[in-house]
C-alpha cells in the first residue's frame, strides 16, 4: 500500500517567531510603555506588564521548542533595553541578549534576530519616531553596536519588521502609536524605514561578512471587493501595489515608488539577502465613495472560514500565490510568520496543514522557500488586542505563568521531527484538512513510501 507524504527539502528551518515586547515583560522605557497607559488604547485594558516573563525564563521556553522539534526561533532585540539614553549603553541589557542567543545555540535552535519589531525607546519617539529623519543614523548607530556585540551569534539578521505595518496602524489607522491619522505621514515613515533598512543592510555586511540580512514584510492577498465592479478592480491592484509591492520594489530595484512620484535610492537597490514573508489572510479591497477612509481598508470574506474576533480569512492559497510572485525577485524566502487566532485550538490544525502543504506546493515548482517560523511560540501580548488573541502552540496562563502545550503544537512537532506530512499525522490531527493537503491543488509528485 503506498501513501502520500509532503517531504520538505533536506535542512528545511522549523521554528516559531517572538517579538521582545510581546514576551519579555518589564520593557517600561518604550513608547508602548506609554501608549499602553493611555485609557482605551488596548483591548480590555490590558498592559504587557510582565507578558510571558522571557527576561527571565526565556531559557525554559527554549526548552520547549527543542522538545517540540524545532531547529530554529526568531526572537528581536529591544532598542530601549540596550539604549536606554541617548548613546548610554547598557551592558547588563547585552550580557541578557548574549545568554539567550546562547542559549538557543546550546539547544540546536539557529537564532533570527530582528532589530526592529514595532517599538522605540521613549527618547526616540520624543524626537519625532520615524517621522523624523534623524532617526534613520540613530538605528543606524543601534545596529552596529548590537551587531559587534552579538554578532558572533547570528548569522541571520532581520532588520525591520512589516514596515506598511508599522506605518498603516500608527500613522494612518492611528491605533498604534503615535495615533496618527495622516496619509502622506504614513508613506513618509516607511519611506524613512526602508532608508534604514537600507543603511543597516550595508552596515551589517561591512562588520560581519557571513551575515545573512533580509526585511520581513507582511504580505496580503489581494482582490477586489466586488470583483464586477471595474473601479474596485482598479482600487485593489493600487492597494496590492501600496501595501505589497512598493516595499520589495524599493529593496531590490531601489525605487521608491509613492503614490505620485518616483524617487531612486541607489543605497537600497539589492539590498536583502533573503525575504521574509508574513502571512495571514486574505484581504478584499473596495472604493467607498461616501467614507474615503474606509477605501485604505481590508475586508473580510465573511462566506469564507473565519479566526476568533475576525481577524482574517484562513485562505492558504494565498500563500502559494503569494511565493510565486515573489519568486520573481530572485531572494531565498522565510516565512517568517503564519499563524492563527484560536483559542480553543479547534482551526489550528488545519490551518497550520493546509498552509504548509501550500509552501510544499510552491517548493516543488522552484519556490526557493528556506524555513518556516509560526506565529508564536506561545501566546502573548498582541499589541492593541491584548491578550485576548491567543495565537500560541503553547497555552499561558498569564496569572500563574504556567504554560501547556496544546495539541496543535504537538502536531507541529511531529512535522518537524519528521520534516514530513503524512496522512496518518492528518487523520489523527485534522482530517477535514485531507483533501486540501493531499487532493485537489496539490501536484502529484509527491514521495510514495510503503
Amino acid at each position: 500500500m503506498y501513501q502520500p507524504v509532503l517531504s520538505f527539502p533536506e535542512g528545511f528551518l522549523w521554528g516559531t517567531a517572538t517579538a521582545s515586547h510581546q514576551v519579555e515583560g518589564g520593557n517600561t522605557n518604550n513608547d508602548w510603555y506609554l501608549w499602553e497607559q493611555q485609557p482605551g488604547r488596548i483591548c480590555n485594558g490590558d498592559r504587557a506588564g510582565t507578558a510571558c516573563d522571557w527576561w527571565n525564563r526565556a531559557e525554559e521556553d527554549f526548552d520547549r521548542a527543542r522538545e517540540l522539534g524545532q531547529n530554529t526561533h526568531r526572537l528581536s532585540l529591544e532598542w530601549s533595553r540596550l539604549e536606554p539614553r541617548p548613546g548610554e549603553w547598557d551592558a547588563a541589557a547585552f550580557a541578557r541578549y548574549r545568554q539567550m542567543l546562547a542559549g538557543l545555540r546550546q539547544r540546536h535552535l539557529e537564532p533570527m534576530v530582528t532589530l526592529f519589531h514595532f517599538t522605540l525607546p521613549i527618547w526616540v519617539a520624543q524626537r519625532g519616531g520615524w517621522m523624523n529623519p534623524e532617526t534613520i543614523p540613530l538605528f543606524t548607530r543601534y545596529v552596529e553596536r548590537a551587531v559587534r556585540e552579538l554578532g558572533d551569534l547570528v548569522t541571520l539578521w532581520c532588520t525591520i519588521n512589516e514596515p506598511v505595518v508599522y506605518a498603516y496602524q500608527g500613522y494612518l489607522r492611528g491605533i498604534w502609536p503615535p495615533g496618527r491619522q495622516s496619509f502622506p505621514d504614513a508613506i513618509r515613515v516607511l519611506r524613512h524605514l526602508l532608508l534604514a533598512h537600507g543603511e543597516a543592510y550595508r552596515l551589517i555586511h561591512a562588520l560581519q561578512g557571513s551575515a545573512q540580512v533580509g526585511l520581513v514584510k507582511n504580505m496580503l492577498y489581494v482582490e477586489p471587493l466586488r470583483p464586477a465592479s471595474w473601479l474596485d478592480r482598479k482600487w485593489a491592484g493600487f492597494m496590492n501595489r501600496l501595501y505589497n509591492e512598493l516595499s520589495l520594489i524599493a529593496v531590490t530595484e531601489g525605487r521608491f515608488l509613492p503614490p505620485l512620484g518616483m524617487e531612486r535610492v541607489p543605497k537600497l537597490m539589492d539590498s536583502i539577502d533573503f525575504l521574509g514573508v508574513n502571512y495571514y489572510t486574505r484581504a478584499l479591497f473596495g472604493v467607498d465613495k461616501r467614507q474615503w477612509m474606509n477605501s485604505l481598508n481590508p475586508r473580510l470574506n465573511t462566506a469564507g472560514v473565519i479566526s476568533d474576533y475576525e481577524y482574517g480569512e484562513v485562505f492558504p492559497e494565498g500563500l502559494y500565490r503569494i511565493l510565486k510572485h515573489v519568486q520573481g525577485y530572485g531572494k531565498p524566502i522565510y516565512i517568517t510568520e503564519n499563524g492563527v487566532p484560536d483559542a480553543d485550538d479547534d482551526l489550528r490544525p488545519y490551518f497550520i496543514l493546509t498552509h504548509l502543504a501550500q509552501i510544499w506546493r510552491a517548493i516543488q515548482e522552484g519556490v526557493p522557500v528556506r524555513g518556516y517560523y509560526h506565529w508564536s511560540l506561545l501566546d502573548n501580548f498582541e499589541w492593541s488586542e491584548g491578550y485576548r488573541m491567543r495565537f500560541g502552540l503553547i497555552e499561558v496562563d498569564f496569572a500563574t505563568q504556567s504554560r501547556r502545550v496544546r495539541r496543535s503544537g504537538r502536531m507541529f512537532a511531529e512535522i518537524c521531527q519528521a520534516n514530513a506530512i503524512t496522512p496518518e499525522l492528518v487523520e489523527r490531527y485534522a482530517p477535514e484538512a485531507m483533501e486540501a493537503v493531499f487532493g485537489a491543488g496539490v501536484p502529484s509528485a509527491v514521495k510514495e513510501v510503503g
